[in-house]
Order: structure tokens, then C-alpha cells, then sequence
């Protein structure tokens, strides 16, 4: 999971094995001691005990959430964690081999396509609580061949982030809702001395450079793809040709620093914590503690989150989030069904924000903790989540990828100047054609 403070259990590997081994020993010693009928009773139900895996990235669910589970419904669960990098392999190793690598899975936005193509998921459309189908936006996301593979529990989104301090300092009174005002915020700061290179972009070779690139797109109303799933930003008038001029233009003008063709998003947020950038272009709400926290950012107090601008009036984005999935190899699909719909009630994920921050993908959850005002920047997420999308229609593609490599690549080559937005495009489209035809 994604929030801060990860709730991992605090048990030892050893310790927990004494425990199991004391409780076995009592528990055979009250057995010894009982009627035969009544002892044979309870060996069969200590036999039919259920337990099931979890398999998640960073501490996984709180410990508190899983002893909850397991009080109300018998359900033993345990609860495996990796980074990430060891997770995807792990996961996609055991999937492979025909196996099930635990009962609930991490699925990953990403994946969607991959994993859908391979039959690797049980269909949740008709296990799934009812209010969680109707509350999360970004279901869709999660949906492949007319089927929903995974829930959504972590709620990953674009948006804006700015520096309301040094907007008020250039004499802005409202993060700006336009790109033409977006582009006038930048200037004002940087002719004010404010900060020398207001916009922070991160523009390497990386996925934080492609999805950077996805959501400038959607600032000026465009698309990837058209429902023909033919390249839709070859066009000089298209969203994405747009987006790549907005970048080599604010290179060129000295409103992103040259430096950031070699930044990800890590080194683009501890410049915003610096108070060296004014905006994060491409953001999300779940870093907004990190920025505003004393011990760990020079400008807490200062950062907020904003709706992404755009050309038409109405502002859109979309969802990077993660889901939790069921294996069509596991042998626990119930128990595992009854896990994750007890985590995606809307008094759980309000539960699990508290606890360690992860942010509810319900809508209903996220109303609530605006309206008690726990939800930092609460009024422009909540704006911001009834404008999730898909990036991809039906799914994330498999070949997705190899595109989103040859797309940052492309960004890179404009940014550096390597390329003309012209051959830009040509490239992206070429590599799309090449990794469609290739899956």
C-alpha cells in the first residue's frame, strides 16, 4: 500500500512461531481433558480453520484492519509484503507457472491488459458489494473484456500541485483552471524573481516522463488513442502534439529547468519541498502530507493540490490507482471475495486513510473525511475524483509498455532538442504500431 506509516505487524517470524506452538499445546491439552465426542469436535473445527494470503507492496493493511477481519468472519489472514520491483516479479513468476502467488494480489493499473489477455484473474462483477461498484470511479480502470479484474483500495490520481505562498507573492490569487492561465501563473513567478524555473516536470526517460506527457494531453482535451485505437496526437491540432509544444516551449522560456531531462518524480518533489519550483505539473494528492510537513519539507504550510487546468471549461485527468485481485488459481475465492469487500466498505477505507493515509477510492469515504476536514486539500480532491478516467479504454493495453518507454523517449528528445515535435509524434506512433503488432 501507498499511504504513509505502513501498520506492519509487529511480531517477529519467531515469536509468532512460539505463539502458534503454545496455542497448539493448550489447545491439546484442553482437548485431552474433554468428553470424546466433544474433542472430536473440536479437532474438526480447529482442522477447517480458513486462512488466506495477502500479497501486497510497502506494510500492506494495518495489523489492526486484519485482526478486525478475522474477529468478524474466522478468516485467518496472512499478510506477505514486498517492494515492489520483488512483488511484480514474484507475482507475474507464479502466475506464469499456472499457481496462485496468495488468494488477494496486488494488480496494479499497468497490468490490467496483461493480466486480463492471460485469464490469470477471477471476474469480480458479481462477488463485489453492490455500493463498491456504484462509489469507485476509477473501477474502470480495472476493467478488461467487459469483465472487472480488480477492486480499487489506493486512489492514485493526477493533479496539480502548487506553492500558494509564492502564487500570492507573484500577486496570483487562485491556482489557475486554464492553460493560457497556467502559462501566465509561471511567467509572473519567474519575472517576479520568485523562483527561477517555476514548473516542475519530470522529464527523463522514465514512466514519470510518459504519464506526465498522458495528462498534458488531457489538459488540452485530447487523446491518446481514437475508438479506433489508431494514434490520436499526430494531428498539429490534437491534444498531444499540443502537450509536446507546451513542454519544448516551457523549456525554451526557461519555466521548466534544462536540468529536468535528467529528474524523475522524486527529484522533482524535493525541489517543490525546497521551494526551488512553484508547481508540480504532474502530481497526485498522496505526497500533499510529505510537503506540508516541517520535519520534512522547507515549505509546510505552504502546499496545495489544484484540478488540473484545461482548454475547455472542464477538467479531467486520470487514475494510476491499485486494486486488490483474485487469482483464478487460488483455492480460497470466497474467504478472499469476503476479504476484499470488508476493506472496500466505506467505513473501512475510512478507517485505513486515518490509520496510514492510503486514500479511499470510494467517493462516499472521501465526502465524509472532507466534511470532518481530515482530507488535506479535501475541496479540490474531491472536485478532482468525479473527473478520473481511464487513460485507456477497456483496459490497459499488454503492449502498453514498450509505448510508454518510446513515448518518454520521445518527450526527452523534444525537451533536450534532439527532436522536432513533428518527429516526436512520428516516433511515438511508430512504436505504438510496433508494440501492437508485436502483442
Amino acid at each position: 500500500m501507498s499511504g504513509s506509516g505502513s501498520g506492519k505487524n509487529d511480531k517477529t517470524p519467531n515469536m509468532e512461531l512460539e505463539m502458534r506452538f503454545s496455542d497448539h499445546f493448550r489447545a491439546r491439552r484442553c482437548v485431552l481433558g474433554l468428553p470424546l465426542a466433544l474433542s472430536a469436535a473440536l479437532v474438526a473445527a480447529m482442522a477447517q480453520a480458513e486462512e488466506i494470503t495477502v500479497l501486497l507492496p510497502g506494510g500492506g493493511y494495518p495489523a489492526s484492519v486484519i485482526e478486525e477481519f478475522t474477529a468478524e468472519t474466522g478468516i485467518e489472514v496472512d499478510q506477505q509484503t514486498l517492494a515492489w520491483d520483488q512483488l511484480h516479479t514474484r507475482i507475474i513468476t507464479a502466475l506464469v507457472a499456472g499457481t496462485a502467488p496468495a488468494d488477494v494480489i496486488e494488480l496494479d493499473w499497468s497490468w490490467v491488459g496483461q493480466f486480463g489477455a492471460a485469464g490469470w484473474l477471477e471476474p469480480l462483477d458479481d462477488v463485489l458489494d453492490p455500493s463498491a461498484l456504484e462509489q469507485v470511479s476509477v473501477l474502470p480502470i480495472f476493467q478488461a473484456g467487459g469483465k472487472t479484474l480488480g477492486a480499487p483500495y489506493n486512489n492514485d490520481f493526477k493533479m496539480m500541485v502548487v506553492n500558494t505562498a509564492h502564487l500570492e507573492k507573484a500577486g496570483i490569487t487562485a491556482p489557475p483552471t486554464t492553460v493560457d492561465e497556467l502559462l501566465a501563473a509561471g511567467r509572473a513567478v519567474k519575472e517576479a524573481g520568485i523562483t527561477e524555473h517555476p514548473f516542475g516536470l519530470p522529464l527523463s526517460v522514465g514512466e514519470a516522463t510518459s504519464t506526465a506527457w498522458y495528462l498534458i494531453t488531457m489538459m488540452y482535451g485530447g487523446d491518446l488513442f481514437d475508438a479506433d485505437g489508431n494514434p490520436a496526437f499526430t494531428d498539429p491540432e490534437s491534444g498531444g502534439y499540443k502537450a509536446l509544444e507546451f513542454i519544448r516551449t516551457a523549456v525554451e522560456e526557461g519555466l521548466i529547468d534544462p536540468a529536468s531531462t535528467a529528474y524523475g518524480n522524486p527529484e522533482v518533489r524535493e525541489a517543490f519541498k525546497a521551494g526551488d519550483i512553484s508547481f508540480i505539473l504532474s502530481d497526485g494528492p498522496g505526497p500533499l502530507s510529505t510537503y506540508n510537513d516541517p520535519e520534512k519539507s522547507a515549505i509546510a504550510g505552504q502546499s496545495a493540490a489544484s484540478v488540473v487546468p484545461n482548454v475547455s471549461g472542464e477538467t479531467r485527468t486520470y487514475g494510476l490507482p491499485e486494486a486488490l485481485a483474485v487469482p483464478s488459481a487460488s483455492g480460497s475465492k470466497d474467504a478472499a471475495v469476503k476479504f476484499i469487500n470488508f476493506v472496500m466498505s466505506k467505513e473501512m477505507q475510512e478507517n485505513v486513510y486515518t490509520l496510514d493515509g492510503t486514500l479511499p477510492t470510494r467517493k462516499d469515504a472521501l465526502a465524509d473525511l472532507n466534511a470532518a476536514g481530515t482530507l488535506e486539500s479535501g475541496d479540490a480532491i474531491v472536485a478532482q475524483v468525479g473527473a478520473v478516467g481511464p487513460l485507456f479504454d477497456g483496459g490497459t493495453p499488454p503492449w502498453y509498455p514498450p509505448f510508454s518507454n518510446a513515448a518518454a523517449a520521445a518527450v526527452n528528445a523534444v525537451a533536450i532538442g534532439q527532436m522536432s515535435v513533428d518527429e516526436a509524434v512520428a516516433s511515438i506512433a511508430r512504436a505504438a504500431e510496433d508494440a501492437r503488432a508485436e502483442y
